[in-house]
């Protein structure tokens, strides 16, 4: 039992802020990002998977978290209620205007540019985290891109007016 507590404070330590921040990109929701960490962990406390390195185990954490950030969003209840979340951290006016560009965006884009900027993934890396095409992630990633441009520069045009 103490092996087991250790392994998951390392996993916790070496990985629970990049999956905290990418179940955040997906919800919006402080409290609902720490419930996805915390359902990783026993995940993989449960599962005991073997990993070929970090690389690996790094993404199966993500893809675990990926997948239970997906089972929240498409839950009947969750459609029903969004809780306003006064948790988020507070961001300058730029700052926030991305975040809320980004989070406006669809999930296939907002996934691919959290995974690629964020997080530092590869186009493969992530292609392979969510079982898409490598060619699949630079169009979403380019197309995530070309959205952001144009809903900033909205802003930018708009409030210099």
């Amino acid at each position: 039992m103490p092996d087991e507590r250790q392994n998951g404070a390392r996993v916790l330590e070496a990985y629970g802020d990049a999956i905290l921040r990418l179940a955040y990109s997906y919800l919006h929701s402080r409290t609902d990002a720490e419930d996805v960490l915390q359902d990783t962990l026993v995940q993989y406390l449960t599962k005991r998977p073997a990993f070929e390195g970090p690389a690996h185990e790094k993404a199966w954490l993500m893809r675990v978290a990926i997948n239970l950030c997906k089972n929240q969003l498409s839950a009947p209840w969750k459609r029903r209620w969004e809780e306003l979340d006064e948790d988020q951290p507070c961001f300058d006016q730029e700052e926030s205007a991305v975040l809320e560009a980004v989070n406006g965006l669809p999930v296939k884009y907002r996934e691919v540019i959290h995974l690629y900027y964020v997080e530092g993934y590869s186009t493969a890396e992530i292609a392979s985290l969510l079982g898409r095409g490598e060619g699949a992630v630079r169009v979403q990633l380019s197309r995530g891109r070309e959205r952001l441009r144009r809903v900033l520069k909205e802003a930018y045009d708009f409030g210099e007016e």
